[in-house]
Parts: C-alpha cells; sequence; structure tokens
C-alpha cells in the first residue's frame, strides 16, 4: 500500500501564488516610485547632491518648526527663538547670498548695504517686512520686494522711481521724479540739458507740468525750464531763452500754450527778436521786446524836448 506524506505547515498552491503576486506587485512600486522620483529630479533639473541638500533642509525646517511651536507652548518663546536661531544658523539656514534686480539708476551698493546686515541673522530671525521698509526709504527705490530662498539666498526685487526734471532751489539743483520726490543733487552743468523747474510749491506741480506740456506736443521739446508763479501760474522758458507768461487754470494754460504753438507755427515766434510772450489775457497777447522800452522812452523824452523849445520859440514871437 503506498501512502504519501503530507508535510504540515507548508504552503498550498493557493498561498504560493499569492506570496508570488506580493512580491512582483513590490518590485513594480519600487520601479513606478524609483521611476517618477528619477523623472522628478530631471525635470527640476537636480543633481543627487543637490536633492539631498534639498531634503535636509526640509527636514531641518520641519525641526525648527516643530520646535518653535513646542516652546510657545512650554511659555519659553524668548529663549527658544535665540536656541532656533542658532540650530537654524548651524543648519545652513544664513543669508550667504543676496540678489538684487531692478536697479538700473541708482547705486545698487546702497541697496547690499543694508541686506550685509541680514547676514548676521539666521533666516528664521530674519525680519523681511523691516528690511523692505528700509529700502523704500531710500530716495531711488518706489518700491520693492524682499523674499528668502532657502536655505541661504536673500533676493531683493527693486522698482526703481524714474527721474523727470530738475528743481531748482537758489544755486542748488536736485533731480526729482514726476511726482516731485527728490532723488539726488545734480550739477549745474548737467542740469541745464535738463527741464529745470523753479518757485515755491514747482516740484508738487511737476505731474501737472508734465501733463500741459503734453498739450503742445510742438514746443514740448524746446522747453528748457517752468516756473510756478505765486501758487497760481505757470511761466514757461524755451530753449531760445524766450519765455511764455500763461494764466491761471489748467484749462486755460493749456489752451493758450496750444495757441502759442499754431502761433510759432505760421510766424516762426521762437528764434525772434521778442524777450517775453505774455498770454495771460485770452483776447489779446503782449510782446515784450529787449530795449524797445528804452528805446520808446527815449523817444518820449525827445519829444517832449521838441515840444518845449516849439513852445519857447513861439513864446520869444
Amino acid at each position: 500500500m503506498s501512502s504519501t506524506t503530507i508535510k504540515r505547515g507548508g504552503k498550498g498552491v493557493r498561498r504560493a501564488a499569492a506570496s508570488k503576486g506580493k512580491k512582483r506587485a513590490v518590485a513594480d512600486a519600487r520601479a513606478r516610485t524609483g521611476g517618477l522620483l528619477n523623472g522628478l529630479v530631471g525635470a527640476l533639473g537636480l543633481s543627487e547632491k543637490a536633492l539631498q541638500r534639498l531634503f535636509t533642509a526640509v527636514i531641518a525646517l520641519v525641526v525648527i518648526t516643530a520646535a518653535g511651536a513646542l516652546a510657545v507652548v512650554s511659555g519659553l518663546p524668548g529663549f527658544a527663538d535665540e536656541k532656533i536661531g542658532n540650530f537654524a544658523r548651524d543648519a545652513g539656514f544664513a543669508v550667504k547670498q543676496v540678489e538684487v534686480h531692478g536697479v538700473k539708476r541708482m547705486d545698487s551698493q546702497e541697496i547690499y548695504r543694508r541686506a550685509i546686515a541680514a547676514q548676521t541673522q539666521p533666516m528664521t530671525r530674519l525680519d523681511v517686512a523691516a528690511l523692505r521698509e528700509e529700502l523704500v526709504a531710500l530716495p531711488w527705490v518706489r518700491d520693492a520686494r524682499v523674499s528668502r530662498q532657502l536655505p541661504d539666498k536673500l533676493v531683493i526685487d527693486v522698482i526703481e522711481r524714474t527721474p523727470h526734471a530738475v528743481l531748482q532751489q537758489g544755486e542748488n539743483f536736485v533731480l526729482i521724479d514726476p511726482a516731485g520726490h527728490q532723488l539726488e543733487p545734480v550739477a549745474p552743468a548737467k542740469a541745464q540739458k535738463m527741464l529745470v523747474l523753479k518757485g515755491d510749491g514747482a516740484a508738487e506741480r511737476a505731474g501737472d507740468l508734465a501733463l500741459l506740456l503734453d498739450s503742445a506736443p510742438a514746443l514740448k521739446k524746446q522747453v528748457r525750464g517752468a516756473e510756478w508763479i505765486g501758487h497760481r501760474r505757470w511761466n514757461i522758458t524755451f530753449a531760445t531763452g524766450q519765455v511764455v507768461a500763461l494764466p491761471e487754470g489748467e484749462a486755460e494754460a493749456s489752451e493758450a500754450l496750444v495757441a502759442f504753438a499754431q502761433m510759432d507755427g505760421m510766424n516762426r515766434l521762437l528764434g525772434g527778436s521778442v524777450a517775453v510772450f505774455d498770454m495771460r489775457d485770452p483776447s489779446k497777447v503782449y510782446m515784450r521786446v529787449p530795449g524797445r522800452a528804452a528805446e520808446e522812452a527815449e523817444a518820449r523824452a525827445e519829444a517832449k524836448r521838441l515840444a518845449a523849445k516849439a513852445e519857447t520859440q513861439a513864446g520869444g514871437d
């Protein structure tokens, strides 16, 4: 009689097949994960070393955040803040690189000098809002954005103010933007090649003046100066040295300047003998010619002399 021995604990056919299936599933999952990870690394352009640094930085950041939360719960935020800051610095979370973008006209060293102070602070304690306020306080900076790129880079984006004209203050000249914000001193020789504003309150009216000159584009390039008179109106000076006195009121001034442009186009007034064109009266234009007043005064004096002489002769007869 034959007999078959079955070992206890041996795997059945179904159990063996299920075990093999699980092993294949695990192998497939590992292959897919590895392929996905490799694809992600390739897409980001990161080397294995860079990826390792990134993971280390993320882990350190998680540890720092957890430690900070624990310190707050424990009631020791001040003490913990210093310890966490030191830990962050030791872990590489400190400013080692500074990138500045958007600087074209101003001295970029003004930006870097303020960023250097940030290098003494760990990234977790760096007050980017305060640094931004320092930057916006600079004459040339209209706006700024400060951002951290972990673990060690500080990025500063600057929006500069646009130079518009020169404000004359006595013998000094200052570059200003369209809003009248003062940017930096200008040498007199350089100022003479730009639009020069003067008069109390002229800087604050720089934007209005720009709109006024835009109404007469044919004259705009020939304007070299403008004086704000009595907080009411403008006197416009051209490259020829001739002056146009405009009336009060934005609309009235614009109409007078356009009218002068039309007159100049027909009669070539600029470059002529008239020194001042007074257009404050909308119904007429007064023109002043250098020396004409003296000639008229001399003529009046001569007329009086001749009249007196004639009267004397008549009395003698």
